[in-house]
């Protein structure tokens, strides 16, 4: 009887201390699950923010023009990845431009890329998606250029450079990290002030929508679109220009 007793004892003990065992590993495995997603901190609801994506789907964007997120932009360990190993001309098969399914006109947007050996992509915003009328969102949305400087051509070429507002004003200072590691990059627009963060120093500022604007615009390769940079709100684009890129950490407050 007491040997009875007493292997029962040792089983129940041996029990509860898998049980806690298998605890400690679920509660491991979720903290490591959720590590790397994009969450706000309370402090950040607090103040507005909103996440524009969850680490987990591609809920909240569209390709540009209407379609789902196609297949080649792929959500792995929080980051959302253009994965460029099957080209379709000079964008990705299944890829193509995403774009935010809501407009923003005041804001603060922050995002973290990075770019692949030689890679460029890009931020677009204030993008009016009528594909009737304009077949790119660069046809009407500025652009946040995400490049590596070290080697992609458009390196050499002044105002395409990473941080660059694209081809209208060039960034100073460059704050750009190698390719393969991550940048933060924020961007604000309020009443027609737009300025450009990338790594936590401003880059870019500059008044949107008056005749400086204009003439700027007709001084570069926008020039023949009559609507480039004249809508006051608009859709967040992320480009695929046909190489490896990776964003996380996408949210926005508006102002």
């Amino acid at each position: 009887m007491f040997r009875s007793l007493l292997f029962i004892a040792i089983m129940t003990a041996f029990s509860a201390c898998n049980n806690e065992i298998e605890k400690t590993t679920a509660s491991a495995d979720t903290t490591a699950s959720t590590a790397t997603v994009s969450l706000l901190t309370p402090e950040e609801v607090k103040d507005g923010w909103v996440s524009l994506f969850d680490g987990q789907t591609t809920k909240g964007w569209h390709k540009y023009g209407g379609k789902p997120v196609g297949a080649a932009w792929k959500v792995e360990e929080g980051a959302l990845h253009l994965d460029a190993s099957q080209k379709d001309k000079w964008q990705i098969r299944d890829g193509g431009d995403i774009v935010t399914d809501e407009e923003y006109d005041n804001y603060h947007l922050k995002l973290e890329w990075k770019i692949d050996t030689c890679g460029n992509s890009g931020i677009i915003f204030f993008i009016h998606e009528d594909t009737v009328k304009y077949q790119w969102p660069w046809m009407t949305g500025p652009e946040m250029q995400v490049l590596d400087n070290k080697c992609h051509p458009d390196s050499k070429i002044i105002k395409h450079r990473a941080g660059d507002l694209y081809d209208m004003i060039t960034s100073t200072p460059e704050t750009v990290k190698p390719a393969l590691e991550w940048n933060l990059a924020e961007i604000k627009s309020l009443n027609g002030t737009l300025e450009l963060y990338l790594n936590g120093t401003k880059i870019v500022s500059t008044t949107l929508w008056d005749d400086s604007w204009k003439k700027m615009i007709a001084g570069s390769k926008f020039k023949d679109m009559p609507d480039f940079g004249t809508y006051k709100k608009g859709k967040i684009g992320l480009q695929d220009h046909g190489n490896h890129v990776w964003f996380r950490n996408i949210k926005i407050k508006k102002l």
